[in-house]
């Protein structure tokens, strides 16, 4: 579970303005945080098929999110990606 102030500091670390809390950056930031959590609690626990299927519908959503990036601003996409560490 993510905790209030590691979500706070990544909607200010990813957000596009001051209000801003629903951008593609900010759900990817989040998205990645929740998978990076779950991908822990799964070396740990790996015959927890339910969180299995939890963690696939992150990372698939995630996907989706990335492509609309992609399509929309390539140099947001490109920023993004940087600054998490993904591999694209």
């Amino acid at each position: 579970m993510i905790t209030k102030e590691r979500k706070a500091e990544l909607i200010t670390q990813f957000r596009r303005g001051d209000t801003d809390s629903g951008s593609p950056e900010v759900q990817i930031a989040l998205l990645t945080a929740r998978i990076n959590e779950l991908t822990e609690h799964m070396r740990a626990h790996k015959k927890d098929f339910s969180s299995r299927r939890g963690l696939l519908k992150l990372v698939s959503s995630r996907s989706d999110l990335l492509k609309y990036l992609r399509e929309t601003d390539r140099e947001r996409y490109l920023a993004v990606i940087g600054k998490l560490g993904l591999r694209k």
